[in-house]
């Protein structure tokens, strides 16, 4: 006798539908926008705990700054380029219905003669509102992005920002603050670096300068110098020169409780170099720690390659070893001023610091560990 088959075998199963993803609500997004000397980058993130979920992005190499130095004003070419690259950020704020946002631009736009024609030239065409922030408030901006990378242990705290047209150097003091509420303390800065009483314990900023060398802007100096190895010398002294001024330029600094945090594409770059990557990964990337040596040896790497020899290799790329020498020659001298067994590398800077001012200031972060 055949087997009886069971009840409801052969019929088709029923699907099981995962559900579809929620969009993310218009009201919690927020956006930032950097528009610097060499590139224009966007972040569209919604609040998540302590941080924050990324929803959208763009970054595109612009060059606003190309010839700025000599002219001191924006040429006709890198203000179209630039326009188009904001036409498509407009397009991403239109897309999520962007309502929170800042969008900024920084030292090219602080030089340039003709940067408020240019302002008005990028409402008129894309019906973006660009803001010049000034170099304080950029400072600011690039220290709270870096407050997730703070140590508990680090009474002594550099923060390097270095941007294609300026380089912002914070010098923080937390001896003062309990160690578990040290990143926190950095957080709470989004008010400013002299803000009035804080029921809290405050990071004190010692002393802040934004040097008006970048990667372009500093390259862009010492173009005249043939000799590889000779013009990344004399762009190290030079910058270092600028230090003169700071006030903890001349204290020699204990490794011990001593942190710098430097956020750069210059940065990031040479730890991927350190790292051996062939191709990028920011999770190996943000928040790795180096020492000086460690620093040094990829740098005299980049030396040996000579141009050619760094144009083809793939951690430096084609957008970035025209500027990755003028980078590290700040690098170099900042190292040479105070050593450290702690620098930490942020993938991470105004952007993020944009969001992070905004949402703190709407009250919408949770007060949890970064």
């Amino acid at each position: 006798m055949a087997p009886k088959r069971p009840k409801g075998a052969g019929a088709f199963p029923v699907p099981v539908e995962s559900p579809a993803p929620k969009s993310p609500d218009p009201h919690a997004l927020y956006a930032a926008l950097d528009l610097g000397t060499n590139s224009c980058r966007m972040l569209v993130a919604q609040p998540k705990g302590s941080g924050f979920h990324v929803v959208d992005s763009f970054s595109k190499s612009v060059q606003l700054g190309a010839g700025l130095e000599a002219s001191g004003r924006l040429s006709h070419g890198s203000m179209s380029r630039t326009v188009q690259a904001l036409r498509i950020c407009k397009q991403k704020l239109k897309r999520n219905k962007v309502r929170h946002m800042r969008l900024v631009a920084t030292e090219a736009c602080r030089r340039a003669k003709n940067a408020r024609d240019f302002i008005r030239q990028v409402k008129r065409e894309t019906g973006l509102e660009l803001e010049i922030i000034q170099p304080e408030e950029e400072a600011r901006l690039a220290v709270i992005s870096c407050a997730p990378l703070v140590s508990t242990r680090t009474d002594q705290l550099l923060v390097v920002d270095i941007g294609g047209g300026s380089t912002e150097l914070v010098w923080i003091d937390l001896s003062a603050v309990p160690n578990r509420d040290r990143p926190r303390a950095i957080m709470r800065l989004h008010a400013g670096f002299h803000s009035a009483d804080s029921p809290f314990p405050t990071a004190k900023v010692v002393d802040w300068i934004s040097v008006p060398l970048g990667v372009a802007t500093l390259r862009d100096q010492f173009n005249d110098v043939d000799d590889d190895a000779a013009r990344f010398a004399l762009m190290s002294w030079f910058f270092e020169e600028q230090l003169a001024e700071f006030a903890p330029y001349k204290d020699e600094q204990a490794r011990a409780g001593f942190q710098i945090i430097g956020t750069s594409g210059t940065v990031t770059t040479v730890a991927a170099s350190h790292l051996g990557l062939r191709r990028y990964e920011r999770a190996k990337v943000d928040g790795l720690r180096m020492s000086s040596d460690q620093i040094d040896a990829v740098i005299r790497r980049y030396l040996a390659l000579g141009p050619q020899g760094r144009r083809r290799d793939p951690r430096i790329g084609e957008d970035r070893h025209a500027l990755i020498m003028s980078g590290a020659a700040i690098l170099q001298a900042l190292l040479r001023c105070w050593p450290t067994d702690r620098l930490s590398v942020a993938d991470r800077g105004l952007r993020e610091g944009l969001l992070y001012a905004q949402m703190s200031a709407h009250g919408v972060l949770e007060d949890g560990p970064y």
